[in-house]
């Protein structure tokens, strides 16, 4: 039984792909800094096939606490999902160390570290349930948002990540991906300004920001077998934006 490594699986995107991870019978590790009742009821109703844990995600000792726990439980790591992310809004000139920081050491280091920590599980394993690893970006790597620059760089950081660690472990049979979601319906997307949300709308073509259930289904297609050849790549799913 393949097992699944999410980072921030309490809310939003993270809590749908856990939903859909389980579903298709992986078994499935995740962490939040905070938890939520949603995930509570998640893991109740699957006791034996859900490691849930309180964890810090720019907190590089904590996440390799998680990892070696969720290996333990489970036996082994097949896919990763670094999908912890926070952002702080703002123009560069008046946002403080403190929230520069902290984008940094969750979005990019945190995302780094749970990677390193899952891979080194999966070259020691066999390789015939075709590993992956994909990293949640956001389009605003390459789009561009006024008043998110810090996260666009955590952002376009990952994907630089994602394209280099594919061709590093291509040989070993291990893949890496990237998605790269318009702005969405969530927790994350509340520290918008009114400004910058009617402003995204009106770009998109669809004419909406994006739910988790828009995305979930690309990380199912790249954590399959279904992707055994897709590797090095980010997939773009924001509505036409």
């Amino acid at each position: 039984m393949p097992t699944s490594l999410v980072s921030g699986g309490s809310r939003g995107l993270g809590l749908a792909t856990v939903e859909r991870l389980l579903a298709r019978g992986d078994q499935v590790a995740t962490f939040s800094r905070s938890g939520s009742s949603a995930l509570d009821a998640i893991r109740e109703a699957h006791p034996e096939q859900l490691l849930t844990a309180r964890v810090d995600a720019g907190d590089p000792a904590a996440i390799r606490r998680f990892v070696a726990a969720a290996h333990e439980q489970f036996g082994g790591i097949t896919h990763c999902i670094a999908n912890a992310a926070i952002a702080h809004e703002g123009v560069l000139a008046t946002m403080r160390d403190d929230e520069i920081e902290a984008m940094l050491a969750v979005n990019l280091t945190g995302s780094i570290v749970l990677v390193r920590e899952a891979v080194r599980q999966m070259l020691c394993a066999d390789a015939a349930e075709s590993p992956s690893v994909v990293v949640v970006s956001s389009v605003v790597a390459r789009t561009g948002s006024q008043g998110l620059s810090v996260y666009a760089a955590t952002k376009a950081g990952l994907e630089g990540f994602a394209i280099s660690l594919a061709r590093e472990l291509g040989p070993r049979g291990i893949r890496v991906n990237a998605v790269a979601p318009g702005f969405l319906e969530t927790e994350l997307s509340q520290t918008l300004s009114d400004e910058n949300r009617s402003r995204i709308v009106r770009r998109t073509a669809m004419g909406r920001l994006g739910t988790p259930a828009d995305i979930v289904s690309a990380i199912d297609y790249l954590t399959s077998t279904r992707a055994a050849f897709i590797t090095g790549q980010t997939i773009a799913i924001d509505g036409g934006a």
